[in-house]
Parts: structure tokens; sequence; C-alpha cells
């Protein structure tokens, strides 16, 4: 196996840092005691290791949670380590003077050419023998070649397992990437010494979380590992169908802490937080059932925390700190005062209800707490284990007033970061790609039981729900067409706005619905066809409330009417009035919708998905949503016993602009920003083509002078400085880098904008040109705006008339057809073994040919 080496003073390999830390050991340089703290809170990471100049460097390092510590073999001081675990140590030196050592380390490094120690008979032997003594408290010790700043082959590393050496290799000659002249990739590295037996050349893996529960078995290969390393996430691989991105489509996504192998090298363990409701695809946490013990008693709280009925006794303990903290305090007396086994365990488990209760109402969780335990467990210095006055019976010292730090205002200038494509390195350019994981384990946790509340009650669920959330009392909660013009009246422009914007979008998506039968006759007598059908009853989530979404309730509705679906069900969140925001109405009634329902949130998702007493039950449920609406169509999709379908999985909004010298830099800024205000966690990325330093300010003014006269200006101060400009050299560069990043919304600032589009291969929709803003889209020009955002226009489309729509297939055989055919389906069934499926086609046969 192989050692990354991470030189803390290059700043070239900071981007790697985290991808090297999933393999667990890592051998820092130029590492300074605070730089080690940083790296350890930064990472999470207790096994790194440093080099040391003496016994009290060494201390001090393994204090701030180094795992080993790295000796000179001329330095050492054997009796000066007294009480350290040898487990904790490494000597460096020649292999000369590491055979004299008469003190054995965990890890000898030997400073040697790789071409010599692959020669070398006496350090074979050395590594044979170091290896066949474990260490004292169990586990193996090992000998690391250090050939300094060679490059490393993948073969190399292979031969020197063969002769049981392992290898240091510098972060400089590693890559997230395709290998490439001096450098070699980590997952490929990582891989070079594991071993399977099997056909198809995949390793076992196991999942576990980050308290080593067993999440479940699946497989990996040379291609998931490395891409996992790259992206830190759960990837694996499909025996059938390829790279499996765990939680892509469920929402239960996997965020990688670490993968190692056993001590065999033939299977792997992937060490993950786990996202969403679980890994398992029955929404358990394991493929083994629920949790047990205190992983369960965890997501108890958790989920009490935020749904315990109001004065319950759980939701005392979460709001009235006096009552927790005096329920902790009588149950570790209790505890202290029990003698028997049976009365320790009891009153240990109470305490730790409480300890655990105080934890969850801070946001800690129990892998928090064993982080620290991992810490603390990394020092060698001890504490003298006095306890503290109050409770020895000691006076009490006054303790120092505190001051209140202040907070520091939220203002200047509104920028974006700013990096340069020549600058960064491919490691760098790939985290640009990335969008942050979304954790939708909590969220989860809250509409779930709204969901089944609103399934088990039905209307009075949807009614409590409103008045709880929207603060709106209703006697129904769906309003059934025909609906009451009264309930629709609008002043004549905002009437003629709707009316032009209905007529745009229903022509540009009544054109791409397909009328028309697919019919081939793929040989003689064999005839296939292709026709599509409509989903009979869709559920349409327009956003709202206070707000007025006219545009979204059209971009639903439209398709759905095109596609000819026969129920149409629009649910949006009431007024404080408990009516239906007028223009949304307007529109249901022109899309044909059959009965709108007055709710929004899980509550709304929920009761299309599984009908009440006065909603349909829906075939599919399409249109976007704050993060509670997503985890709920996730749900939904997810529960089998609902026969529901979603249409995309959501995430933040995001545009990414292209633009070159020819750009208006007040249109740049424009665009951007009427994508930044959408929320704080908005995606912003500008890609301007060989823009000079003075043409990037004028962008930047013009962000700066617009967004601080939006009337979301707070928004947009918090998602413009996560927000980047990347400048690069070329419009070819500029093209790669939208591709690989695949955003919702794509616009072109640039000269010849439309010679573009044949190579645009990833985007949601695209504005082409500089009289094309985003804005258009979203409203009227005649395209969708219910976009895949996330990355996912990689593989998902816009909604659109065919969003709405499936296809059936059929196929008619003539004797003759049969005939011709029958023994080639015979033979393949017999193949399979399915002796019934030969005997249907046989048994027409025999009579054809009689």
């Amino acid at each position: 196996m192989f050692i990354p080496s991470l030189n803390l003073a290059d700043a070239a390999q900071a981007a790697l840092k985290t991808a090297v830390g999933y393999l667990g050991a890592v051998l820092v340089e130029n590492a300074t005691v605070d730089s080690v703290k940083a790296l350890i809170e930064e990472t999470g990471s207790t096994l790194f290791w440093a080099k040391a100049n003496s016994v009290e460097e060494a201390v001090q390092l393994w204090d701030a949670g180094v795992y080993k510590v790295i000796f000179s073999a001329e330095k050492l001081v054997a009796d000066e380590l007294n009480g350290v675990s040898q487990d904790r140590i490494a000597v460096q030196g020649t292999l000369a003077s590491l055979s004299q050592l008469t003190f054995q380390p965990s890890i000898y490094i030997v400073d040697i050419s790789i071409g010599d120690a692959l020669t070398t008979e006496a350090l074979h032997q050395f590594a044979k023998a170091t290896r066949s003594q474990l260490l004292p408290e169990g586990g193996e010790r090992r000998v690391v070649v250090n050939a300094g700043d060679s490059v490393v082959t993948l073969d190399a590393i292979a031969q020197l397992n063969a002769v049981k050496l392992d290898i240091l290799i510098s972060a400089g000659h590693l890559t997230t990437e395709d290998a490439s002249e001096g450098k070699i990739n980590i997952g490929e590295a990582f891989l070079a010494t594991a071993t399977t037996d099997r056909p198809d050349g995949l390793f076992t893996t196991m999942v576990v979380d980050e308290r080593n529960t067993a999440l479940g078995l699946v497989y990996s290969s040379v291609k998931s590992v490395s891409e996992s390393l790259r992206t830190g996430q759960g990837v694996y691989q499909s025996r059938n169908r390829g790279l499996w991105y765990k939680g892509a489509t469920s929402g239960a996504t996997q965020s990688l802490l670490r993968v190692d192998y056993d001590c065999d090298g033939d299977a792997l363990r992937f060490v993950v937080k786990q996202h969403g409701a679980g890994f398992c695809h029955l929404n358990t946490w394991t493929c083994f059932g629920a949790n047990t013990g205190l992983s369960a008693l965890q997501q108890t709280l958790q989920s009490r925390k935020e749904s315990a009925p109001a004065g319950s006794y759980t939701a005392r303990l979460f709001n009235d700190a006096k009552l927790l903290r005096a329920k902790i305090m009588e149950e570790a007396e209790e505890l202290c005062d029990a003698t028997e086994k049976n009365e320790v365990a009891w009153e240990a488990a109470d305490l730790i209800y409480f300890a655990l209760t105080k934890c969850v109402s801070a946001g800690v969780s129990l892998e928090d707490v064993e982080k620290n335990l991992d810490k603390k467990a990394r020092k060698v210095t001890r504490r003298p284990g006095n306890a503290k006055p109050k409770w020895s019976g000691e006076e009490k010292k006054a303790e120092e007033p505190k001051v209140e730090e202040k907070k520091p205002e939220e203002n200047g200038r509104i920028a974006m970061k700013a990096y340069d494509i020549k600058d960064i390195s491919a490691e760098k350019r790939a985290e640009l790609l990335l969008r942050p994981i979304i954790d939708s384990t909590e969220i989860i946790g809250r509409v779930t039981p709204i969901m089944k509340d609103v399934r088990q009650r039905g209307d009075a669920a949807l009614i409590d729900l409103t008045a709880k959330f929207d603060r709106v009392k209703l006697d129904c909660p769906t309003l059934k067409a025909p609906f009451d013009e009264k309930l629709m009246q609008l002043d004549p422009q905002t009437k003629a706005a709707i009316d032009q914007a209905y007529d745009n979008i229903f022509k540009f998506h009544d054109a791409q619905m397909d009328r028309d039968t697919l019919t081939v006759e793929t040989m003689p007598g064999v005839v296939c066809t292709r026709f599509a059908r409509p989903i009979e009853r869709v559920g349409l989530y327009v956003p709202g409330g206070t707000a007025v979404l006219p545009s979204t309730t059209l971009m639903l509705g439209i398709p759905a009417k095109v596609a000819g679906c026969s129920e149409i069900v629009i649910a949006t969140p009431p007024r404080p009035d408990g009516s239906v925001v007028p223009e949304v109405l307007y529109v249901a009634h022109k899309v044909g919708a059959s009965h709108v329902l007055l709710a929004g949130g899980a509550q709304a998702v929920a009761a299309m998905a599984y009908g009440t007493e006065t909603v349909p039950k829906v075939d599919k449920i399409c249109g976007p949503g704050n993060q509670y609406v997503t985890a709920a169509k996730m749900v939904a999709q997810n529960d089998t016993s609902c026969l529901v379908s979603i249409d995309m999985p959501a995430g933040p909004s995001e545009v990414l602009v292209i633009a070159d010298k020819t750009s208006n830099p007040a249109y740049v800024a424009s665009d951007l920003l009427s994508q930044a205000e959408h929320g704080i966690d908005s995606q912003v990325v500008l890609v301007a083509v060989d823009l000079t330093d003075a043409e990037l300010e004028a962008i930047d003014d013009q962000i700066h002078i617009q967004a601080s006269r939006l009337p979301r200006v707070d928004i947009v101060r918090q998602s413009i400085p996560k927000s980047y400009t990347l400048k690069v050299n070329t419009i070819d560069e500029a093209v790669s880098f939208s591709n690989d990043y695949a955003p919702e919304h794509l616009i072109l600032h640039n000269d010849k904008p439309e010679s573009l589009l044949p190579n645009i291969m990833h985007a949601g929709s695209v504005f082409v040109g500089p009289y094309s803003p985003e804005s258009c889209g979203d409203y009227a020009s005649g395209t969708n705006h219910t976009l895949p955002t996330y990355g996912y226009s990689r593989m998902y489309s816009g909604v659109n008339t065919l969003t709405f729509v499936k296809h059936i297939t059929s196929q008619q055989l003539t004797a003759d057809g049969l005939n011709r055919l029958g023994d080639t389906v015979m033979r393949l069934a017999e193949i399979e073994g399915l002796e019934a499926h030969r005997n249907a086609v046989a048994i027409r046969v025999a009579d054809i040919r009689k």
C-alpha cells in the first residue's frame, strides 16, 4: 500500500488534503503544532503522521491529535518514550541505522530509492521479519520506503507490496483526475495492492456509518473508488448499471469520511456520513434493519425535538434548560449511589438518555462526541485527575467576567470570489464544479410524521396543519372546478400579460407533443409500434402563500393540458384570508384544473400522493418547492404503497454566465443577480473569456451597484460572496467548464452566441445573446422554467410536454412472422431455463409447421 505525504507549506498540494485524508494515514511535512491542529479541525481525522525533532515537540503533536510521530533514528532516545505506546511511534533512517535499533516502533521508514528497494535482499528480509512481529496491543508493524520526490508507478507500488514494503508518495505526484505525466490517480494507487478473486474484478465493499455500524454490502471498482475520492461522496459499482452515486435520486446521499481495506487486502470498507432516511431502499438505516441502542435513541430524540407535542414532557426537556439540567444532575447522583450491577446499568441508561437529550438540543451528535473521544485518546499528557472544587469540597475561585464578543456588521462591497484557470490545479477546478452536499436527514425527520398524519386523517389533518403552519383556518381544503369567477377578477393589464404568456408557452409545448404512432416492421411479419398516452392524474405544486406565482402554474399546467391529462390537481398555499391568489386560480381555470388544493409544504404533497376525502390521488407530482416540499416528494416516490412518481430531483437555483469582451457589464451583472436573489444557497457562476482586470472590475462594479438597490439585498449579500468568477483564456475552455458544471440556466454573452449551441451538451435551458435574459424563460418566451439543478442537467430534462405522457409499445406477429422468429425465441428461452416461455412459442410453431 502507499501512504500519501502532504507538504503543508506547498499551496499547490492544499487542494488534495481532503482527498488524501479519506485514505486514513497521511504523513504531513513541514507541520507545526498549530498547523496540525488546524488540519485536524478541518478534516476531522486523527490519523495523521508528523515528524518531531524532540520528545517535547512529539508530546505537543500527540496532544494535538497526531496518530504517529516520526523520530530520526539518529536522534531517538528510547528511554524518554517510556509509557508511550509503540503504536504511536515511527522511526526514519537508513536501513543500516534502523537495523541497529533496540527499540521497536510500529513503523520503520527507510530512506532508499525505489530501484534499490526492489533489489536489496537485506531490506526484504528486514521487512519480512518486521511484519511478523505484532504490536503488544495488536496490529502489524510496517516498513515504508521513502524515495523522496521520485515519481512512483502503480507497478512499483504492487512490486514493493509483494516484498512486504509500503511506500510514501508525495501529494505533488497524486491527482483525483486521470493519471498524467508525473502524476498517478489516488484511487488507482490505493487499489494497486488490493486483491479480488471475483471474475468481474470488483471488490467486495462493506459500507459503515461514522459509528462503524454496517449499513450494507456493495461492490467497488477502481473507477468507482477514484470517483468517490474525487467527489467526496459514496460512489460504488453496480454490477448491472455502471457507477452508482448513492442517493442521487432518493436524497439519501453519503459524505465520504474514510476508505480502507482489511488485513488481507481483499475487502474494502467505506466509512460514510449517511444522509436521508438511511442506506436501505426500504427507508431503514441499514440493510439489516433499523438502528438499535444509542443510534436508535439519537434518531428518536432528533425526531422528538422537531415533532414533540407542545407541553409534553419531551418538549419541556428541549425547551426548558433548567428542567433538563435538573434531570441530568438527578440521574448522575443516582448513578453515583448505585452499587449493584443491574442498578448501575439502569441508572447509567437514564443518565445517557438525558445527556443525549442535552446533546441533541445543542445540535451535537453521537458522532461529534466520538470525534472528541478520539482526540482525547490521542493525548499522551494526562490530567492530574482532580475534581473541580465544587465537587471535591474545595472553595471555588471567583470566575473572571466574560467579555461578550461583538459580531461584525454585514456591510461593505458585494463581490464574488475570483479564480484564473491558469493559476488553479485540476483538483481545484474539479472542486469548483461541486455543489454542497444536501443533508436531508433532519428535514425528512420533520416531513415523515406530517405525511403520515395526512395519510391517516385526510382532510382533517390538512385543515389542522394549514392552521398550524399557515395560520389559516379552512372549512374545506379544496376548491373544485368550475371555479367562482369572482375569485378570478384581474385588472386588464395583468390578464393580458397572462394570456400572452399562455399563448407562447402553449404554442411551444404543443409542438412537442408526440401524436404519431411509431411503426416499424423489424422483419417480415413482425410489426412493432410505440405510441404516447397521457398520465391520467397529475399533481402540480405551485409555491406561494403571500407570493404571486402564476408563472409556475403556467409552466406546469400547460404541458399537462397539452398532454391530455384527464385530472389536474394544483396545490398552492392559501393567502392569510384563506383565498387563492386570483392570478393562480385564473391560470388553473385556463389549463382545465379539476381541483385546487389550499395547502403547501409536505402536507400538500402527501394529500396528492395518498389522496384524501376531497383531494384526488395523483399518479405524478411535479413542481418546485422548498427543501420540505422536495423531501416530501422523495419520500412519496420511495413509498411503493402510494405509486407516485415525481418530475426530477431539486436543489438550489443556479446560473452560469459565459461573457467575453463584447458583453455589456450591466447585462451580465443583472443576469447573475436574477438568480442570486432566489436564496442564500443559490449557485451563481461567471465564466469570463479573456477579460482584462478592468473589464472584470466593470462587471464587479455593476454587481455591487445593482445588488445594493434590490429589495432582497440581504439575501444577495450572502449568496454572491459564495459565488465565483472563473477567468479563462478561450471560448472553448468556457464551454468545456460549463458542460462539466451542467448548470440549470446557461446564459451566453459572447460574440455569435448561437454558434456555441452545437457544443452545449449539458444545461437545463440556454439563453442566447444579450437580449435573452433568463427572466423571459421564467415567464413568457415559451420554454419551461422548471429545470434540473445541482448538475442533474447531465441526465434530466426540464419539465416539458413529454413529462406528462408515457409511451406504450405493441407488437403484432403474423403466422409467417412467428414461424420466422420462433426458433430464435425458443433458443433464447431455453438458454435462460424458462421452459414456459419456450413452450408458448413452440405450441404455436408446431401448428404452423404441420
